[in-house]
Order: C-alpha cells, then structure tokens, then sequence
C-alpha cells in the first residue's frame, strides 16, 4: 500500500468517525425524562411510603460491583452465566480494558490472558470462548474484543 493511499484510507476513516460521532451526539433538547431512566428511586419502588426500605444488600453489592475491576467482574459474570468450558478459559483472564465506557459507535475492549505462544499457541481455542462470554457480558451495536496473551500477542477477537 502506497503512502498516498494510507493517507486517504487515514482521511476516510477520520471523517466516517467524525460524522458518526456528530450524528450520535444527541438531539440537545436537554429534558430529563422519566421515562429515559433506567431505574426507580427508592420511594418510587415502594409507593412512596416512607416505612418500606429497599434492602440493604443492594447498594452494597453496586459499591463492590463498582470497586472490582473489569477482569473480576467479567470472571463473576462468567462464573455465574458461563458454560464449564467458558468458565475454564476465563480463568486464564488476567486483564480486562475498555469495558466499562462503551458509545455503541466504535467500541473495543482488550482482554489479556495468561497464555503463551501467540496465535500459534494453546490460546486460541480459549481465546474464541472468552470472546465468546464476552459477548455475553457486554452488549454493543459495534464493538470488538481482542483477546491477547501474557507477552502481548493476538489471541483472536470477536464482536459484542
């Protein structure tokens, strides 16, 4: 490929980002809906009754969810909701960027294992079912999730 043509393949992408970003920025009217919420205060659970309390175990659970890193809490997800093999290639997981900040428009996650060897290596079977659980985890309208070894090289990768 010729530098004049990495340049315009540069300039092409460039404006494809720019325009998908402008197009998704929002309408701008800046109403705060109810119905654009996702979940109901406390008082609007329970009627409003001041005498029923949601159950303590519930923010609880939110602060720890939020404290855990990506790799913990993909490996929970897993754990939880995963097939025994899943299950066996996730432990492998030793890190997880990218997952938590996701636009639907260009997302991409890394997940970093303890494998060895590259894509010639035992990884690359594992490497399909961690993509695969992280589909399951995390739901995109574009993403993809590249899945690396201990030493930084491409597993495989896969969308979500």
């Amino acid at each position: 490929m010729g530098m004049k043509t990495k340049i315009a393949l540069g300039a092409v992408v460039g404006i494809a980002v720019i325009g998908a970003l402008s197009a998704n920025a929002g309408d701008g009217d800046g109403d705060a809906k109810s119905g654009n919420r996702t979940s109901a205060s406390a008082g609007e659970k329970t009627g409003g009754s001041s005498e029923a309390k949601p159950a303590d175990d519930e923010p609880a659970e939110d602060e720890a969810e939020k404290k855990a890193s990506q790799a913990e809490q993909f490996k929970a997800f897993v754990q939880k909701n995963g097939t025994s093999k899943e299950k066996d290639a996730v432990s492998h997981v030793t890190k997880v960027q990218g997952a938590d900040e996701q636009n639907d428009i260009l997302d991409a996650a890394d997940v970093y294992t303890d494998f060895t060897g590259g894509i010639m290596g035992e990884g690359t079977g594992p490497a399909k079912l961690i993509a695969s659980a992280f589909a399951d985890w995390k739901d995109s309208e574009n993403g993809l999730v590249t899945i690396y070894d201990a030493d930084g090289e491409l597993l495989g990768n896969g969308q979500f």
